[in-house]
């Protein structure tokens, strides 16, 4: 992955719901050439795209995604009315499947996959990147599967993930440790924890990524500290500006 390129986190999720089927897509149909989105397990074991182990945030409803089965969840609607009030109202909680279905439409893109912490240490962190893995089969080979769980990296690149990702909570000496550990194909990391520029970023053999970046300019200074991903909830934003958008792809489906 060179040149630096834009990640959408969770989709366009300034402009659509976080992590949901439209918002993903309205990314990929603005050229953005990565996406990112989040992965818990239902109750009955099946991975789904939504990053709050609650559905209060997302949905309105006082249920937890690991009390309720797909079925149920598949009829909720995660349309985020404290931001957009009913203008989506009836959009529904992906399964990671459905997710899967809509990147085969899109050979082109890449798909950070997040299997999150509390599902990992709920279910097992092995049965957990097993599940997630057995979905993703049809674009394994294009995905990075990411987790703040070392465990879970590496895990996922055992099961054969086409490239892993390790998301830091600490920029410190113990994490950089755990780092050349694990080798992870990409470090990604919240811009507010990185050391003040000019210091160096650590090298090895992973790609740097950071996380939320809403302003071209400040992109561009990450950039240029040899930060290749550049992750934005307003990613389909960012790739209208000719600066960065040297890896984005036609905005069309195959």
């Amino acid at each position: 992955m060179s040149p630096p390129v834009l990640l959408a986190h969770r989709g366009w999720a300034s402009r659509y719901p976080e992590n949901s089927r439209v918002g993903i897509e309205a990314a990929l149909r603005a050229g953005v050439p990565c996406v990112e989105f989040d992965v818990q397990l239902s109750a009955d074991h099946v991975p789904v795209v939504i990053h709050d182990t609650s559905l209060e945030r997302t949905a309105g409803h006082p249920g937890r995604v690991s009390s309720l089965t797909i079925a149920e969840l598949a009829a909720i609607s995660v349309h985020e009315p404290a931001r957009f009030g009913t203008r989506f109202d009836g959009e529904p909680l992906p399964a990671l499947a459905d997710i899967v279905a809509l990147l085969q439409d899109w050979p082109q893109v890449r798909a950070f996959v997040e299997i999150k912490r509390e599902s990992a240490e709920a279910h097992g962190v092995d049965e957990t990147v097993d599940l997630v893995s057995r979905v993703l089969a049809p674009v394994l080979e294009r995905c990075v599967v990411i987790s703040f769980v070392e465990r879970a990296v590496m895990a996922a690149r055992r099961l054969g993930a086409g490239a892993t990702g390790w998301i830091l909570n600490y920029y410190d000496d113990d994490s950089h440790h755990l780092a050349d550990a694990i080798a992870p194909d990409y470090l990604i990391c919240d811009y507010r924890k990185f050391p003040a520029a000019p210091a160096a970023l650590w090298s090895g053999p992973w790609h740097w990524g950071s996380y939320e970046i809403t302003d071209v300019e400040h992109a561009l200074g990450l950039i240029a500290r040899n930060i290749q991903v550049i992750e934005s909830m307003a990613a389909g934003d960012l790739a209208a500006d000719p600066r960065l958008n040297s890896g984005c792809h036609s905005g069309n489906p195959a």
